[in-house]
């Protein structure tokens, strides 16, 4: 029997309808947190599970990749909640926003999800100094607990004894030093003497006219750990070779480190397979139709164009397989969700 094209509207409209009420609503606020070690004040960004209400807003929309919708200032929905703490890389991936894709993905789940913005690491003021003082960003994440189990509206719903730390990229890194990883100042030092280690990166130290052999690294082999935190998740952990090996073994928290392409593909300055065996109770995954390129958002059509005309050298919107970055992303959301249920404890 044939069936109308406005009947079919109508059940079309009907079913987005009813999938967009069953869906779990995410909502974002802003605040501030006081970082001794940066002297001032850090932006944080915050998802949470959310009430109905507020005003819808986008995060991490860019020339390249689409954002991740959520409802500004929306009520919290009632009840106590783990708090993942968020690590952003650098560059492309140097803001909270740009991880919006799994901020919003995880609180959709259950958690409040914060993440400070780390100074000079991405958008219009980026420094390669700030960039590569590696040793100040634990000590962003520790303030944003402080600020967390502090601020009125999230005090109330945070499960303080539930903490966790995720990193992505150079926030796997941070991840790490807070797990408590300790940074060699010699391997940081010597990071770009070999510049195939980490090409744009050290392209960009280069022309920036920063010397790592005279930036003061007095501070950089500090023991960083939160005591706080109660498990550490880090994918695609980079620069995790600049670490000292033998402080993995002292490591106390359980740690999940998740590899994005397969053992020829993985950049030997993110790979973390001996890290994850080096700490007493590490975990190791991989996923290996993935890059490290899928750690950004969704790619805009003509992106990869966009890029090529910016002389962006990396293929920022390519994968390692035929699926698709939205999988890939779902997956390393359900893998993060998992992690963290095990081992923080809640309801999904």
């Amino acid at each position: 029997m044939a069936i109308s094209l406005k009947i079919l509207a109508l059940l079309a409209a009907f079913s987005s309808l009813a999938h967009a009420e069953s869906s779990p609503a995410v909502g974002v606020r802003h605040m501030t947190a006081f970082a001794a070690v940066r002297g001032g004040d850090l932006d944080v960004t915050v998802w949470y599970p959310a009430q109905m209400g507020g005003t819808q807003v986008t995060l991490g929309d860019s020339p390249f990749f689409a954002g991740t919708s959520a409802q500004s200032e929306a009520p919290l929905t009632e009840g106590w909640f783990p708090l993942v703490l968020l690590s952003h890389g650098a560059g492309l991936g140097g803001t909270p926003e740009a991880m919006s894709w799994m901020a919003a993905g995880l609180a959709a789940k259950g958690f409040i999800v914060a993440a400070p913005t780390h100074p000079g690491n991405g958008g219009a003021k980026r420094s390669a100094e700030q960039t590569m003082q590696l040793w100040l960003r634990p000590g962003d994440i520790s303030a944003t607990l402080d600020a967390m189990t502090g601020a009125r509206g999230f005090k109330e719903h945070v499960e303080a004894d539930k903490v966790g730390v995720l990193g992505l990229s150079m926030g796997g890194g941070t991840a790490l030093a807070l797990a408590g990883g300790r940074i060699s100042a010699e391997r940081l030092a010597g990071y770009c003497d070999a510049p195939a280690r980490n090409p744009s990166l050290c392209e960009w130290v280069k022309m920036s006219g920063l010397d790592l052999h005279r930036m003061d690294m007095r501070a950089a082999g500090g023991d960083f750990t939160d005591r706080r935190v109660r498990f550490a998740m880090a994918i695609d952990p980079a620069p995790v070779d600049v670490f000292d090996s033998d402080s993995f073994a002292g490591v106390t928290l359980p740690v999940e480190i998740v590899n994005l392409g397969t053992s020829g593909t993985i950049p030997e300055t993110a790979r973390a397979d001996g890290v994850a065996r080096a700490i007493p109770h590490g975990r190791y995954e991989t996923i290996a139709d993935a890059s490290h390129f899928s750690l950004f958002g969704v790619c805009k059509p003509g992106a990869a164009a966009i890029a090529e005309e910016e002389k962006i050298d990396e293929p920022i919107c390519k994968d390692g397989g035929d699926r698709s970055r939205q999988e890939i992303h779902a997956q390393l959301i359900e893998m993060a969700a998992e992690a963290f249920e095990r081992e923080l404890g809640g309801e999904r």
